[in-house]
């Protein structure tokens, strides 16, 4: 029996018809409904945090509260609780002017005035200071203590002063911590540059010339050094609290999670699996997947998300097709001139010398197209860079499916499709 499988692809949509008795698994994350009243989520959550006393209890009159909130690389929706937020401080005895926004940069670029106001909405950033935890500025880190793997750690000189901290983000999976949030807004987000560098480095394999460290990636913490010494250095950090967010597939908000820095954070982790994390059975020969159109396939360095994913499907042996648009084949600039470099190792030498999240990832791209043949759908103008990022580029889903076949050597594979790649992350069944 044949039956027909629709893709996204940019704002489009391409439609493939498949054996029934072929398809393995369908890797499709769970439906979720959003929240409907938002502050009043926001407030049960600070009230009834987990392993915590109330927010309001928490902290008192007199206290400097700092809040870290995420830059502009991430989606927050901060205009959404940032009020409810400081309303609930107000509400403890904490003016306006004992509170502090620490907008948690780690080493992306500083925000204008104007993006300060789009990711934070302009009520807070009237209500309330706002400084900017830029890595490279030494000046603004002082030092707290050093890892048990080493590593010395400088934070933020607005966070180390503040009588209460409330570390703020979002939870989602994430290649090379895990998961996202939690004790990720201290490490990098307001960390020195010296202690990100050393930190990441954990995500390369202990031995030069073997690549990336396999434990480090989507859903892993257990074995993960990364993950570890980050919350080594959070827990330098006293009298903190967090308030993180967890989404819907569609990006709306589906649950807040408030209290101890550590254990709410992993109640968030958990639901992020129930919705995000997809159990299968066996690995595939053939994986189909779509990061979900645009704007999750806007560029490459966005739609590996897909591609790391899907490699997580697939058996050592077997073959990803991927259909990503990539209209903006180009950007970041910071992650396409990583493919500059001649071979695997020299990227991996750059990236020891000097350590970028870009760069971790166009190694982690081109270690894993070598292990198991990528071949990416995508416009035809995108065919060069394509294939110097050691990938095969094709424009047609047909092409890509004879190209499959010859490389797989059989018409009798297995195959597992991922319509939404991107969010989807699937885990093997021990």
């Amino acid at each position: 029996m044949q039956k027909e499988f629709v893709f996204g692809f940019g704002e489009k949509e391409v439609a493939i018809t498949l054996p029934e008795d072929q398809i393995l698994h369908i890797v499709e994350g769970k439906a979720v409904e959003a929240i409907t009243d938002v502050p009043a989520a926001i407030k049960a959550a600070l009230r009834n945090p987990i392993d915590s006393p109330p927010l309001q209890e928490v902290v008192k009159a007199g206290d400097k509260v700092a809040i870290i909130a995420s830059d502009i690389t991430r989606r927050i929706s901060y205009p959404e609780f940032l009020p409810t937020l400081l309303n609930e401080l107000n509400g403890a005895g904490i003016p306006d002017n004992d509170i502090t926004i620490v907008v948690s940069l780690g080493s992306h670029r500083k925000h204008t005035a104007q993006e300060n106001i789009a990711v934070y909405g302009q009520e807070a950033v009237s209500r309330v200071h706002l400084v900017q935890s830029y890595a490279p500025t030494t000046e603004d880190f002082v030092y707290v203590g050093k890892t048990s793997r080493g590593v010395e750690t400088y934070l933020n000189k607005h966070i180390v002063a503040a009588d209460k901290v409330i570390m703020t983000g979002g939870i989602i999976y994430h290649s090379m911590a895990g998961f996202a949030g939690g004790r990720k807004a201290i490490m990098p987000g307001v960390a020195g540059y010296s202690t990100i560098q050393g930190n990441h480095s954990f995500c390369l394999h202990d031995v030069t010339g073997q690549g990336i460290n396999p434990n480090c990636m989507a859903g892993k913490l257990d074995g993960n050094n990364m993950h570890a010494d980050m919350m080594e250095m959070a827990s330098m950090l006293k009298q903190t609290f967090l308030f993180n967010a967890i989404f819907t597939p569609e990006g709306k908000f589906a649950r807040f999670v408030a209290g101890h820095w550590h254990t709410a954070w992993l109640e968030g982790c958990k639901t992020v699996e129930e919705i995000f994390g997809v159990p299968i059975t066996a690995k595939a020969d053939l994986v189909i997947a779509s990061a979900g159109g645009f704007p999750k396939d806007i560029n490459l360095y966005q739609a590996t998300k897909t591609t790391e994913n899907a490699f997580m499907a697939v058996k050592d042996d077997g073959v990803i097709i991927a259909l990503l648009e990539c209209r903006d084949i180009m950007e970041p600039p910071d992650f396409s001139g990583w493919f500059n470099y001649k071979s695997l190792y020299d990227r991996e030498i750059a990236l020891r010398k000097a350590f970028t999240v870009p760069g971790f990832i166009a190694l982690k791209t081109g270690l894993f197209a070598k292990k198991v043949p990528h071949i990416i759908v995508t416009l035809p103008q995108n065919k060069e860079f394509i294939e110097k990022a050691g990938l095969i580029a094709v424009t047609t889903l047909e092409e890509a499916m004879a190209i499959a076949e010859q490389k797989l050597g059989r018409t009798n594979y297995t195959i597992t499709l991922m319509p939404h790649g991107a969010n989807t992350v699937p885990l093997l069944q021990e």
